[in-house]
């Protein structure tokens, strides 16, 4: 019997030991940490072995094949040993997909805006009656749905490192956002590193897939002319700054409206009849709508679909308003370029609050916004020292904190009728929070208790 283990009892690990139980294989699963008492809970149902607080490596090192969980970095002790030994280490997304069935996938990836486009393509097409499952990075494990329901279609988020597991898997609709510097800590700080990671999203397709890709990106762009890549399946991209035309269909907003096409359906949408705003949202509508035109939505179906869609959780979330003052949840922006659409999408004068785990930042391109659109900066971490020093001649005033509680004191007396408080911290949230659901919550709790009674 071949012997399956599983590294990490996340929501990706639990998962992928159900899917591994469920097909006969021999299952083990190691978390160092802690597994939360729902994930330990099925475990427990469907018979299988696990461990925490500790990797038993003589189980670990006779596995015949390893499903890592995304959170484990490539340096950790057990990885290293496995590599050492030839062990094949694959993702959750690889194995799962090996049981599948019939079923097709719109996988989407990107340094912003994938959890949005992921959210609305499944909102599409769920509208729309098919029968679809949402996964990846957000929803429900990919692998634990295959193993206990039948679906026609899974719409998956994936991050760099879960597609750095996959190797004979293909997305039947492949959307690529962008690609700018994240996660650079893990990739050895080298941004090819990271670059060859995401433009695994188009790996394995052929003339019958469909290849979504922002063709304003300059790195995609730089990607794709090299040669490196086939390029045979059929591609749709989309544009705000040039118009781009292919033969299979593409995407193209003029600053009021964007038009999708694929084939010979196509869509036109009103950008200030969508309920979420800015210039990142009609690209990522744009992704939407081509990817749900290709698995064969109905254009209606598509544009009323769009038009309702509320913002992501998390994502730009307005978190209320009182005496003039709009408050704005954008927790989830933890890279330079996410605070940069964020920035950009704001029309008031605006008290900043950003700050964190620096993963490494250039934080050139918010410069400009800063001195235009920033009234104040409230650096919220236990070290602010390069936000202060980048900004401190940027905008008016800047503010450092080392507690949430001390940040949005700060940023309520500064702010004035007229502004809008937002959060957009551009680091992750290790330093003072779980992660950035957290911080969004906490900043959201903080709003309805000491502004908005």
């Amino acid at each position: 019997m071949k012997k399956i283990v599983v590294l990490g009892g996340g929501i990706s690990g639990y998962g992928s030991a159900v899917l591994a139980k469920k097909k006969g294989f021999d299952v083990f699963l190691s978390d160092m940490g802690k597994v939360a008492e729902k994930y330990a809970a099925i475990l427990d149902e469907w018979g299988i072995e696990w461990e925490q607080g500790q990797h038993t490596m003589e189980r670990i090192l006779a596995a015949d094949e390893v499903i890592k969980s995304p959170g484990i970095p490539e340096k950790a002790a057990a990885v290293q040993a496995l590599r050492e030994q030839g062990t094949p280490i694959i993702s959750e997304m690889e194995f799962a997909a090996r049981y599948m069935g019939k079923a097709r996938t719109i996988c989407i990836t990107g340094s912003n805006g994938k959890t949005t486009t992921t959210s609305l393509i499944y909102k599409i097409m769920r509208d729309a009656g098919m029968n679809v499952a949402l996964g990846g990075n957000i929803g429900e494990s990919f692998a634990y749905q295959v193993a206990t329901g039948e679906f026609d279609w899974y719409v998956l988020e994936l991050s760099s490192f879960q597609l750095d597991g996959m190797y004979d898997f293909r997305a039947d609709v492949a959307v690529l956002m962008n690609i700018t510097p994240d996660h650079l800590d893990r990739y050895g700080y080298c941004f090819q590193n990271y670059v060859d990671s995401k433009m695994r999203i188009m790996q394995n397709q052929h003339s019958l897939n469909y290849f979504v890709y922002s063709a304003d990106d300059e790195v995609i762009e730089k990607e794709i002319a090299s040669g490196k890549y086939p390029m045979r399946m059929r591609q749709l991209p989309f544009a705000a700054k040039a118009a781009v035309a292919s033969g299979a269909g593409d995407g193209y907003f003029d600053g009021e409206e964007f038009t999708a096409m694929v084939g010979k359906k196509s869509v036109v949408i009103n950008a200030s009849k969508m309920q979420i705003a800015g210039l990142h949202n009609a690209y990522n509508a744009m992704a939407a709508a081509l990817a749900t035109l290709a698995a064969g939505v109905d254009e209606e179906q598509v544009v009323k679909s769009i038009y309702d869609f509320c913002p992501v959780e998390h994502r730009l979330e307005p978190a209320g308003e009182k005496d003039g003052v709009k408050w704005i949840n954008d927790s989830k922006a933890t890279n330079v370029d996410s605070v940069w659409y964020a920035l950009e999408s704001m029309t008031r004068p605006t008290v900043w609050i950003a700050g964190g785990t620096d993963k490494g930042n250039d934080y050139t391109p918010l410069k400009e916004f800063a001195r235009n659109k920033v009234k104040c900066l409230v650096c919220m971490g236990l070290d602010n020292e390069k936000l202060i020093k980048e900004f401190t001649d940027v905008v008016p005033l800047v503010i450092s904190c080392s507690s949430l509680e001390e940040a949005m004191q700060a940023a309520r007396k500064v702010a004035e009728e007229g502004d809008v408080v937002l959060l957009s911290p551009a680091c992750a949230s290790f330093d003072l929070f779980k992660n950035y659901e957290q911080r969004g919550e906490l900043f959201k709790k903080w709003v309805e208790d000491n502004v908005l009674k």
